[in-house]
């Protein structure tokens, strides 16, 4: 494997980021999903070459050679066969949940989120005057499963089901059993399955991912499956991402939805994202080597020097659910950014409490130590 350098640390107050730009100077921030890594080499090259070229116009419906491309990758990596004319281009999975959201719910229908769940989708609902009925997942103890039992009586009348998988903010990785169970509970309530699965490539150890729509035809028939590089390979702010829609009716329904609200995606992003699924993925192991490590070597500091924190190793993500509720600190993000200048995601933005925090750990080693380190003394300082 060649040798990729995920240690040093950029200064990236240089150039405008959310990430950093939030906070003031002073505080670590380890909250939004957006690793402190440079961008894999392929897709600088590619973005380079691309560069040469002075006009930059409309992407238009995206390059045949990437819908070839996707439909590789879903072969591959899932044994999932897909055509690439079921590929839609779009500028990020958000504005894709909420498109079909408008295609396939009427305002006071019914749709069902598990909980806690990444905050744009517990957002999703207001949007379209929809009624949102939440199923939480179950404890961190029982490893964050799916209750299919409240699930199941959730999905009946619900016009669509938004699931996350893998899971933001626990990490968790749907089983193939699992993913079985809700789909033939949405196909028996007539639930449009809308898939978040954005973090689908960052998956750790013998894990697998399993595309819910992959299952089965009928099951993709009434899927929705939403995906992009950005986590992967760290080029969000590229704002490319696409759907995948095998049935034509439900492909032809979601793109008239679009209502003039995106212009598909951007042209320097469907470059890049061309580029790491061509000539991304040695980088991409060892990202995932790298981050499985940060999450091994998190979860065994955390155990050792502060044991009232509970955390379950994430099977998938650079994201890490802490429950602090053993340390009493009340509000655990205002604790840790007011005491330890770490900046953390609250938990009651996933619709959890205040005790609870996201970790982002897609850091260098030493930034994670650091903030670890502050964590540490912020608590023996009570």
């Amino acid at each position: 494997m060649a040798a990729y350098d995920f240690d040093t640390v950029i200064d990236r107050r240089q150039v405008p980021t959310s990430k950093w730009d939030r906070y003031p100077e002073g505080v670590l921030p380890m909250w939004v999903a957006d690793m402190d890594f440079p961008v894999a080499e392929p897709i600088a090259t590619a973005l380079r070459d691309r560069l040469d070229h002075p006009v930059f116009g409309y992407g238009g419906p995206g390059p045949a050679s990437l819908r070839d491309a996707i439909a590789a990758d879903m072969q591959d990596l899932y044994g999932w066969t897909i055509s690439p004319v079921d590929v839609v281009f779009l500028p990020g999975v958000v504005p894709g949940f909420n498109q079909a959201l408008k295609a396939f719910a009427q305002p006071g229908d019914r749709l069902v989120v598990e909980t806690p769940v990444y905050p744009p989708i517990l957002a999703a609902a207001g949007n379209w005057d929809l009624t949102r009925v939440d199923v939480p997942v179950l404890p961190v103890a029982q490893g964050c499963a799916v209750d299919l039992d409240r699930l199941t009586g959730a999905l009946a009348g619900a016009a669509a089901f938004l699931l996350c998988n893998p899971h933001n903010p626990t990490g968790r990785v749907r089983t193939r059993a699992e993913l079985a169970a809700i789909a033939n509970a949405c196909l028996s309530s007539g639930a449009v399955i809308i898939s978040d699965e954005i973090h689908c490539d960052i998956v750790y150890g013998a894990v697998r991912h399993v595309p819910i729509a992959s299952l089965s035809p009928d099951i993709a028939r009434r899927t929705i499956t939403l995906m992009a590089a950005s986590k992967t390979y760290n080029i969000a702010g590229l704002k490319t991402a696409y759907a995948i829609i095998p049935d034509p009716d439900l492909r032809r329904r979601f793109i008239a939805a679009n209502l003039g609200m995106s212009e598909g995606a951007n042209v320097l992003g469907l470059v890049a994202t061309e580029a790491a699924l061509r000539n991304g993925r040695p980088w991409k192991q060892a990202l995932l080597a790298y981050l499985e490590a940060n999450r091994d070597h998190l979860v065994a500091r955390l155990e050792r020097e502060i044991p009232g924190i509970r955390i379950t190793a994430p099977e998938a993500t650079y994201l890490a659910w802490l429950d602090c509720s053993e340390l009493d600190l009340g509000d655990a993000y205002r604790f840790f950014l007011d005491k330890a200048k770490v900046a953390f995601n609250p938990g009651p933005s996933f619709g959890g409490d205040d005790h609870h925090v996201r970790l982002n750990f897609g850091c260098p080693r030493s930034m994670l130590d650091e903030g670890i380190d502050r964590m540490v003394k912020a608590l023996s300082q009570r």
